[in-house]
Formats: structure tokens, sequence, C-alpha cells
């Protein structure tokens, strides 16, 4: 059976490779996609990204009935959307969370974390290499 996984990015994760690349490198969401369908030939991969929170929580729920992992980096959405952190309880895929950045490590307001509760792991800090770390991990469980 072939695997199933969603990875779902947030709001200006669509601005990779151009925004603050001190912070988040010089890496582009189709580089990340590239990556990944590299890593993983036998998977079918759904890569997305949104700036809009409703369609971002659809996509969770879509993401619920149809694959076996989630991969998500929620952006800004991750410190302020309890709409999120709801849709995710009740998804049915295991999720890892993924941050380019290590918000920890930032602004006093990126501590909080409505995603986390919810997800397997978090991956933080790594860059671009976490989404990659998160699918390594999520396929060896």
């Amino acid at each position: 059976m072939t695997q199933q996984i969603y990875v779902l990015n947030g709001p200006n994760l669509n601005l990779l490779g151009t925004r603050e690349p001190e912070i988040y490198g010089s890496k582009t969401l189709d580089d990340i996609d590239q990556q990944l369908r590299q890593a993983a030939p036998s998977a079918e991969i759904t890569f997305r990204q949104t700036n809009s929170e409703g369609e971002l929580i659809d996509w969770v729920q879509e993401a619920s009935k149809a694959a076996q992992i989630l991969i998500i980096n929620a952006g800004a959405y991750t410190h302020t959307s309890v709409a999120l952190h709801d849709a995710l309880r009740a998804c049915e895929a295991d999720i890892y969370e993924v941050h380019i950045s290590n918000p920890a490590a930032r602004e006093p307001f990126r501590t909080t974390n409505y995603v986390a509760p919810c997800a397997k792991a978090c991956i933080a800090g790594f860059g671009a290499r976490g989404y990659l770390m998160a699918l390594t991990a999520a396929l060896q469980e």
C-alpha cells in the first residue's frame, strides 16, 4: 500500500528563498517539495501552502481522511490558531510539526504553540532540512 503523506505549509512560507534568508535560508518550497519526493519516491505526497487559516484547516481535515502522515509547518498560525489546534486534535494521521527556525529562540510570542500538543514530534531550527528529518522519522515509525 502506498503511503499517503500530506505536507502542509502556512502563511508566508511561499516567500521562502527571499524572505529573511538569514533566518529561513535560501531554499524555496519547490526545493523542499522536490527533496521530499526524491527521498520517498514510492509515497504519494500532497504538498501545499496557503496564507488562509480556513484553507489550512480544511486541508488538515482532508489529510485526516486521506493520509497516514501529516507534516505541518503552520507558520505564524502555530502561535495564534486555536481553530487549527482543534482540527489537528481531530486528525487521525500521525502529525509531525516542522519549523525552519527555532521559534523558542525568537520573540517571546512565538513560545505559544497550539500545534505541539497534537504532534508526535516537533523538528525546529534545522532549516529546510527539518522537512526531510520529519519525513525520515515518520517513515521509520
